[in-house]
């Protein structure tokens, strides 16, 4: 989408809609005061009326209370006066940018850009369509009116929102892939084209055979009962002056998850085709932070596989041995992702030598339970660390609400006769125990990791609907910036 910082105020602005956010209390400019309709306008959140004056269209959009209007109130209003707009066929859209509300100007620019692009993302490659009935109308471009601001401030904001809702919509693609498309060898192939776009970022890629001479037994055990080649990513994106910190990121990417020989039930296990949310997130993190050109450097592993029942796969009570030498009784293969996470995360810790690190992934139905849609399980070895992490999950909308780690919930992942075993016969602390098990694999360094289960899918706002949100690019992209004082 073309984004542009004009300002011009927004009656001078050429565009199939102009739109004007309304906050309780505020008053239609005067020259529209007396426009048929104009009685009509309600400020409520989310109420929405067309005025018609002369030729033009302006839409209002209800604010709700000033003092409420935040980041995340204005994606909800760019979203909801985007989706207006395309009943009336509308490519362009111009925002005048509310005055008098809790949004400062380059929040109100950011937010709005974030949710008229997330809002416009749309998965139809496999609909065959009718020849005759023409694809509905799609803003094309987004034109912000902010009379009297500092444009140069306000336009790159802009960008990098544009940037980062982009590469949520493309993370949001392959979430919505059907698994015989986005295999692992699909995913490997992404992180190619990243890596071929920008300069500044290489990939490498193992497959079954280098995966099972590294040592990653995790892995290996997890991709044996599918036919589908594993392939462990790397992205390394060498944006910093050197000698900085390397920032780390890992992905969980099981492009199908039936469970394994731990079956799962066959209720909606179609939608086992997202287990790889956490990798898409981090692939797509990895091209918007070449494309903002952050200084900064980084390193990205995503360890992607199929997990599928056959006559080769990992059995319940197999002991496995992860990278770091540590042995693993697998006593539930439907708890795959936090084998393949902890091969991973050894890998970025020692080989990449990242020096913090975050890994998101959709790891546990627990979380669902927990924190429902609306937050994301966060949990960590550094307190600093975490409220880094979560307080860029804030600015970007994608919420993480920290759950402790404790010695008693570090004794449930004890092994009997191994170090450790993949899932407890104890019912509790289920997410907990899942980062309990991952914490023996970061190498003692400052690490995050988010449990993206209830937040990757279906959770209902405005710009991200009922299906998959692209969760963690974002938070991530927000967080490289911090940390590179962009």
């Amino acid at each position: 989408m073309d984004v542009e910082v004009t300002t011009a105020p927004l009656p001078e602005v050429e565009a199939d809609v102009r739109v004007l956010g309304l906050a309780d209390g505020q008053d239609l400019p005067p020259e529209l005061a007396d426009v048929e309709g104009a009685d009509d306008v309600r400020t409520a959140a989310r109420k929405t009326t067309l005025l018609r004056p002369h030729e033009a269209r302006v839409m209002v959009v209800g604010l709700g209370p000033p003092d409420k209007v935040d980041a995340e109130a204005m994606r909800v209003a760019g979203a909801v006066a985007a989706k207006e707009a395309g009943r009336f066929d509308a490519t362009s859209v111009a925002w005048g940018i509310p005055e008098g509300t809790a949004a400062e100007p380059a929040v109100a620019v950011a937010a709005l850009t974030e949710g008229t692009i997330l809002a416009g993302f749309r998965f139809d490659r496999f609909r065959s369509g009718d020849r005759d009935d023409p694809e509905p109308a799609r803003a094309e471009r987004l034109i912000l009116a902010a009379a009297g601001g500092d444009e140069e401030r306000l336009s790159t904001a802009a960008r990098t929102a544009r940037v980062a809702a982009e590469a949520a919509n493309r993370a949001r693609e392959l979430q919505s892939l059907p698994a015989n498309v986005a295999t692992p060898s699909f995913l490997a192939e992404r992180a190619r084209e990243i890596s071929a776009a920008f300069e500044p970022v290489s990939a490498e890629v193992f497959g079954r055979e280098r995966i099972s001479e590294l040592g990653m037994g995790g892995l290996e055990a997890v991709s044996k009962g599918s036919a589908e080649e594993p392939q462990f990513i790397v992205l390394r994106y060498a944006g910093g002056p050197g000698g900085a910190p390397t920032l780390g990121l890992v992905g969980k990417a099981v492009t199908f998850d039936t469970g394994g020989i731990s079956i799962k039930p066959s209720a909606k296990m179609e939608e086992m085709k997202m287990d790889m949310s956490g990798g898409a997130a981090v692939l797509e993190t990895v091209g918007a932070i070449a494309e903002l050109e952050l200084p900064i450097d980084l390193v990205a592993v995503v360890p992607s596989t199929e997990n599928m029942p056959s006559g080769t796969a990992t059995r319940p009570g197999d002991i496995i041995t992860q990278l770091n030498g540590k042995t693993v009784e697998v006593n539930n293969t439907d708890a795959e992702g936090r084998l393949i996470l902890a091969d991973a995360l050894t890998y970025c810790t020692r080989e990449l030598e990242a020096e913090r690190v975050v890994d998101v992934a959709t790891l546990t139905g627990a979380i669902v339970v927990a924190l429902g849609s609306t937050y994301a399980g966060l949990m960590a070895n550094d307190d600093e660390w975490a409220s880094e992490v979560a307080e860029a999950g804030e600015r970007a909308g994608e919420l993480a609400w920290r759950l402790p780690l404790h010695p008693e919930f570090k004794d449930l992942t004890k092994g009997t006769v191994a170090d450790l075993t993949n899932s407890s016969n104890k019912r509790k602390a289920g997410s907990i125990y899942a980062a309990e098990f991952l914490e023996e694999f970061v190498e003692d360094k400052p690490w995050v990791h988010l449990d993206i289960a209830g937040t990757a899918w279906d959770v209902g706002r405005e710009y991200v609907g009922s299906g998959p949100t692209g969760f963690g690019v974002r938070l991530l992209v927000e967080l490289a910036r911090e940390r590179a004082g962009a």
